[in-house]
């Protein structure tokens, strides 16, 4: 049991105003494996203006030494990394081999890559007769969610630092034991006093007073559409700026001359990693109506041959999805889709067989969809693959772009040339050529509901700067 009974603020773990706990749920047990403080608008409050006080002092201080910092944050998650994987394991229900690949070993490479990043990051350049300087925006109110939870902390947390940015964090509710973690980090380190701060609570109280605050230059949020927009909203008031990473139903186009055996089960990876709890996941695969009998044969084959156990366990298995509040979402998806005409090809409704405690979902395909179906156009957020026909390459990408989010996507193609110009016409922020791999450095985040900004490599520094020109 992880109980946590202060937060993080100035330096110092204190006390929440408020007298709230918020238990943290094992995805795999259904036991309560931690708790923590359900904090206030005041402890809001009080974590801004720690960070305003800190704010002059870490914006002035050189970048070497900001460097050396992050530097010493990215050894010590490293250090920590066994711990790391498997409260995220618990916590979100990702098997710890995966969990230790990517919930743990991500955010310490993130780290690292925003470290080096300032060895060459220009923050002055002359344009003519003046000097255009880029500086800190300011103090930074960052929200983030449960399904990659320390991942998306240190993508916002190392542009800023590396910015000059203080920062008040707001993690998710229920997956927040790993900032906790985080927090004892940065007090070991030695991070200054109210350069980082740690409030925890739920959205509706932490995260508006956050959106909301006029101490608050700018916040960046990663969560669902529907609450990004109400953060946007809120931030409206103060005119501060926002950075939304959203939601996505991003298109898996397989074009006519690729190897279906070899690609198929790939992108049944592409939409099953972290049990469909991913963001950027390939969740609509588009394929030519004239070979749609063999893709949804292959997919189903794969989906039926895809393990799911118990996330403690190693192993390159499927876990459970993170609360019954997901499961039941999941569930009605699948019945929606069946209500609209789905077939169901693999999976389905209820829990795999020998897993009916967690919160596990059966890998399911869905054919025989349409893009105009509930499931082709809402985020899933769970193990659930629809397969749409088209008729040929501007029908795919026709199909690939209606939808309201533009966050992610892939091309699969014999000729590398032709899935490039197709990955070219897809109205979304990154697209995945011929399984082209993660790139932890290259700009992350999304076109039209998928939200607005930029996150790691240089991009995710400069998402927290702004420019000032001297005319000399």
């Amino acid at each position: 049991m992880r109980d946590y009974s202060n937060i993080y603020i100035d330096g110092a773990w204190v006390p929440s105003d408020g007298t709230g706990r918020i238990e943290v749920i094992n995805a795999g047990t259904e036991q309560v494996m931690g708790s923590i403080p359900e904090g206030t608008a005041s402890d809001v409050d009080k974590a801004v203006a720690a960070a305003r006080r800190a704010f002059d002092g870490w914006a002035a201080t050189p970048v070497e030494e900001r460097q050396k910092y992050m530097i010493r944050l990215n050894e010590a998650l490293q250090a920590r990394s066994p711990e790391i994987a498997e409260v995220i394991a618990g916590e979100v229900g990702m098997p710890i081999t995966w969990s230790t690949m990517i919930q743990a070993g991500l955010p310490a490479g993130n780290m690292q890559t925003y470290a080096t990043l300032l060895d060459t990051f220009e923050f002055e350049e002359t344009i003519g007769n003046s000097l255009v300087v880029k500086e800190p925006v300011g103090v930074v109110g960052a929200i983030t969610p449960w399904n990659y939870p320390l991942h998306q902390i240190i993508c916002k947390l190392g542009g800023a630092l590396a910015a000059g940015c203080t920062f008040v964090l707001k993690p998710s509710e229920v997956a927040p034991l790993n900032a906790f973690i985080l927090a004892e980090i940065v007090h070991e380190i030695g991070l200054p006093a109210g350069v980082f701060n740690l409030v925890t609570g739920t959205g509706p109280v932490v995260g508006a007073a956050i959106s909301e605050h006029p101490g608050v230059d700018m916040v960046s949020f990663t969560g669902s559409t529907r609450a990004g927009k109400q953060v946007a909203a809120a931030a409206a008031g103060s005119v501060k700026r926002v950075a939304l990473e959203l939601g996505g139903k991003s298109a898996n186009i397989v074009l006519d001359d690729a190897d279906f055996a070899a690609v198929i089960p790939k992108g049944i990876f592409a939409c099953y990693l972290n049990s469909g709890q991913t963001c950027t996941a390939h969740t609509r695969m588009l394929v030519p109506n004239s070979r749609y009998d063999e893709a949804v044969a292959i997919a189903a084959a794969a989906a039926e041959n895809m393990p799911v156990d118990d996330p403690s366990k190693e192993g390159m298995h499927l876990g459970p999805l993170i609360s019954q509040a997901q499961w039941d979402r999941v569930q009605g998806y699948i019945q929606k889709g069946i209500d609209e005409g789905a077939v169901v090809a693999a999976g389905g409704l209820g829990k795999p067989e020998g897993h009916e405690t967690g919160y596990f979902v059966k890998p399911t395909v869905l054919a025989n969809v349409t893009n105009d179906m509930t499931v082709a156009q809402e985020e899933i957020f769970g193990p659930v693959l629809s397969i749409i026909g088209y008729e040929d390459e501007d029908d795919a990408v026709r199909i690939a772009n209606d939808s309201l989010y533009g966050l992610s996507g892939g091309v699969w193609s014999a000729d590398q040339d032709r899935a490039i110009a197709v990955a070219r016409r897809m109205r979304t922020g990154a697209v995945d050529v011929n399984g082209g791999s993660f790139n932890i450095a290259a700009p992350f985040g999304g076109y039209k509901q998928s939200g607005y900004g930029r996150e790691n490599g240089p991009y995710g520094i400069d998402e927290f700067l702004q420019t000032k020109s001297l005319q000399l």
